[in-house]
């Protein structure tokens, strides 16, 4: 690592400690003895998703989670919980072999975690994701969720 200061390539490792996703370093030159602070992260692929209409656009973790919070309106579901689903969705994205996913895979994965969490909010997740445009759809819809 070189240091900012002075340029030089020696440092030394004084301190290491694990924070989130990554490594913060604590370094000191052996040349000017000067202190200084890295992180190290692992570098991830971002994951594209492919939309109904063939647009593609970077995953966007807040806009899941703000169209859960959406569904989860007025219903039981803790902010923890939802955190927790979009990070096991956004694994289970990631575990794929490939970069890109559809809409409808991230969509699915939602609505399947929803219907094990709360059932209301499952319904309302899918009136959108799947364009109920009747009552007939909730219908078809409900009877499902209350067979299981």
């Amino acid at each position: 690592m070189q240091c900012p200061y002075c340029l030089n390539e020696e440092t030394k490792v004084s301190d290491s400690r694990e924070i989130h996703n990554s490594v913060r370093r604590r370094r000191e030159c052996l040349k000017c003895s000067r202190r200084f602070t890295t992180y190290e992260t692992a570098e991830i692929m971002d994951l594209i998703v492919v939309k109904k209409d063939k647009r593609r656009e970077p995953f966007d973790r807040a806009k899941l989670i703000r169209g859960i919070m959406n569904a989860c309106q007025k219903c039981p579901v803790t902010t923890m919980e939802i955190e927790r689903m979009v990070d096991q969705i956004e694994l289970e994205l990631r575990q794929k072999d490939h970069i890109e996913v559809t809409s409808s895979e991230v969509g699915e994965l939602v609505s399947s975690k929803l219907k094990q969490i709360n059932k209301v909010a499952y319904i309302r997740f899918a009136s959108v994701y799947r364009e109920f445009t009747d009552v007939e759809h909730f219908k078809r819809e409900l009877r499902k969720v209350l067979k299981a």
